[in-house]
């Protein structure tokens, strides 16, 4: 939570959602219009605790559109009189251009300025949004307050997301003053640097081993999770198998 930004976890804790969807309200000091990133699932009790902290909404964001972070999003957008915007268009309302989310776009609320950073690769249409008042950079999926984030296959590729993590250091190591990263599930993280070069270093690191792997002959992503993700809990397996879809991919590509 920040001068700018208020959290409201959603009651879907899981392997996969860690503590639960963090949905995000955005709002300027003094200001009396909210955006909402992310209102997470459709779990009516947690939409409405949402409406209840944001007041009156100008505009739903979606960082991507898995159902943890997007699935009440039309509920809520209706109950709060508002539109969403997001990349892929089945999730904007309206479905129009206007209501889409690209590179350089800047929604400004109340006094409150936000910057759209597409970062395709955990799904093709995550992006992240910049509050540069406030030094958070909410990263919905791209980048999570605890472990690693998984690259979905197929809704996402390799590539282009280590491409979105270079992107994103670089972007923690310019002039911009990132201070913190808000992300799509677990803590707030206050050392935006670090994490990233962890995440990148972690992604060199399993390709390495997946590279391995398949040169020892493991050539399926069932026999490669084995071998590669033996120091995993084996609950993980499932979403091992995903991104080792993904790395295969890129190795083959």
């Amino acid at each position: 939570m920040t001068e700018f930004a208020t959290l409201v976890r959603a009651d879907n804790p899981g392997v996969m959602t860690l503590d639960g969807t963090n949905t995000w309200i955005l709002r300027a000091p003094e200001a009396d219009e909210s955006v909402v990133v992310d209102p997470g699932p459709m779990l009516e009790d947690h939409l409405r605790a949402v409406l209840e902290a944001a007041g009156k909404v100008a505009v739903v964001l979606l960082t991507h559109k898995h159902p943890d972070h997007s699935e009440g999003a039309a509920w809520f957008a209706n109950q709060a009189g508002c539109g969403v915007r997001a990349v892929d268009p089945a999730f904007r309302l309206p479905t129009d251009h206007a209501h889409g989310l690209s590179e350089g776009d800047v929604i400004t609320v109340g006094g409150l300025r936000i910057e759209v950073l597409p970062t395709p690769g955990h799904t093709m249409d995550s992006v992240c949004f910049w509050l540069p008042q406030d030094g958070s950079l909410l990263t919905g999926d791209t980048v999570l307050g605890r472990g690693t984030s998984v690259v979905a296959h197929p809704d996402g590729a390799l590539g282009p997301y280590l491409d979105s993590l270079d992107r994103l250091l670089a972007f923690a190591n310019s002039a911009a003053g990132v201070e913190r990263l808000l992300p799509g599930h677990g803590p707030v993280i206050d050392d935006p640097t670090d994490v990233l070069s962890f995440y990148i270093d972690h992604r060199q690191e399993r390709l390495n081993q997946v590279r391995a792997a398949v040169a020892a002959g493991h050539t399926t992503p069932e026999a490669v999770v084995e071998h590669v993700y033996s120091d995993v809990d084996r609950s993980l397996w499932p979403a091992a198998e995903r991104s080792v879809r993904a790395q295969l991919d890129y190795l083959n590509a």
